[in-house]
């Protein structure tokens, strides 16, 4: 089984693959996407079947009018491959992976530290959230330095909560000029996409969208350890 913190690097990798076609780094949208993958249980296995599937098609056609951008496109046989494996996906228990030692832990909850503080001493919309998730990111940083972070799991659940909080409130920190901004860019991006992808997976995409460019705005990192580097 790879390791389960690969899964947006490996899903970025696969596609700049399968594209065959030079240079290429996921989008705000194609992040929220494989979010939303992750977030719904698809196992890595299935999205790497669905984009090779996907591309194969792709490359095997005669005539092929525009180059494909967007990791959008292989929505339909990911979803496929995904059906295909549900009977055989098991969750298995692994051991902490390269990368996330004490020290690693420790560097990226302080990194999220500082911009949660400034947006604190602001005394703005969300000031009194932003100082808790920074006071409890510390906490976490002293943990890890301690050794006292085991359950990876468990502080990923953690995580997601400040996350959830801090998401919360941040509509408010940002102007309204702001918001509808992030909202033309949503749509212009999933328009080309729309046709290829079901209701429900549209409204998922369009929040995970803007959680994640809500605290792009702010500044703030995102604090799963998804992307501890």
């Amino acid at each position: 089984m790879r390791n389960y913190f690969n899964y947006f690097t490996e899903v970025e990798e696969r596609f700049r693959r399968a594209r065959n076609s030079g240079m290429f780094y996921m989008s705000p949208l194609d992040w929220a996407l494989v979010e939303t993958w992750k977030d719904s249980g698809i196992p890595l296995e299935a999205v790497l079947k669905g984009i090779d599937r996907a591309f194969e098609a792709y490359h095997g056609r005669r005539r092929r009018a525009t180059t494909v951008n967007s990791v959008a496109y292989c929505s339909q046989q990911v979803m496929r491959a995904a059906r295909e494996k549900l009977q055989s996906v098991a969750v298995q228990a692994q051991a902490v992976p390269p990368g996330f030692e004490d020290a690693s832990l420790k560097d990226f909850f302080l990194s999220r530290v500082r911009p949660l503080r400034r947006l604190a001493d602001r005394a703005g919309p969300g000031a009194e959230v932003f100082g808790e998730t920074a006071a409890a990111l510390e906490r976490l940083g002293e943990d890890a330095k301690a050794g006292r972070l085991v359950d990876l799991e468990e502080v990923e659940q953690r995580l997601t909560a400040l996350e959830d909080r801090v998401v919360g409130v941040a509509a408010g920190a940002l102007s309204l000029d702001r918001m509808l901004s992030m909202r033309r860019e949503l749509d212009a991006q999933l328009k080309p996409y729309r046709c290829k992808l079901g209701a429900g997976e549209i409204a998922m995409l369009e929040q995970k969208f803007l959680r994640r460019r809500s605290l792009e705005e702010l500044g703030i990192p995102r604090l799963s350890l998804f992307y501890l580097e």
